[in-house]
């Protein structure tokens, strides 16, 4: 069954949403989406009529099997699609998801698995995102919250939550990505900021807004 970009991105918003929540209101998609709750639930029920989404009384709707998978093939577009801009051109990582955004809706089954197989085969995006396989299986990898990680050990960044161009430009400048070696040396109650040391770079304090955006993983 074929769907337009517009189908694929209230199905893919609506997968990360019930991620968190289990279940989707109108409201909150109507958020996530940007736009007017009427525009909203005359998409729910073109999905409704493709077998995408399931109502559940009083709760909400969430996506149907069926759905996950269509769901599942955008995420893993764009995250390979993030993945080639990066790796292979050059892009920073606050500079790919628009692009990606773009690219995620073409519908050549065989260009995807020629760019998974060029690529590598990936686990991961950029930003630390699991890529889910053809069969739609995401790789789990076991990661703390920065602000869990114990005193003067050192940990590898694995992933961040909050990828706005602003957050990456904010890590950026701190020498904060992927695969970055990262110590914990100090926890100010005051304000819950953290003393951390980066690399070779001076020792350095981030806020606890900062920190909860970044997941670690420890050095095996």
């Amino acid at each position: 069954m074929n769907f337009t970009v517009s189908e694929e991105n209230y199905i893919k918003s609506i997968y990360h949403l019930q991620q968190y929540t289990g279940t989707v209101n109108t409201n909150a998609l109507a958020a996530e989406m940007q736009t007017k709750a009427a525009s909203v639930t005359d998409m729910l029920k073109k999905l409704s009529a493709k077998k995408i989404l399931q109502y559940e009384k009083y709760k909400g709707f969430k996506l149907t099997d069926n759905g996950k998978k269509v769901a599942l093939s955008v995420v893993r577009k764009h995250r390979l699609w993030e993945y080639f801009l990066v790796e292979k051109l050059g892009f920073e990582w606050d500079k790919v998801h628009d692009i990606a955004e773009e690219l995620e809706h073409i519908s050549s089954v065989e260009l995807v698995e020629k760019l998974q197989h060029f690529l590598g085969n990936p686990s991961f995006d950029p930003h630390g995102d699991p890529i889910p396989d053809s069969n739609g299986k995401i790789p789990k990898l076991h990661q703390i919250n920065l602000t869990a990680l114990a005193l003067n050990k050192t940990a590898t960044v694995s992933s961040v939550t909050n990828q706005s161009p602003q957050m990456l430009e904010m890590l950026k400048h701190y020498s904060i990505a992927i695969g970055t070696s990262i110590k914990l040396l100090k926890h100010f109650e005051f304000d819950g900021s953290l003393e951390i040391k980066v690399l070779k770079q001076p020792a350095c304090i981030i806020s606890e807004q900062i920190a909860k955006n970044i997941f670690v993983h420890y050095d095996q």
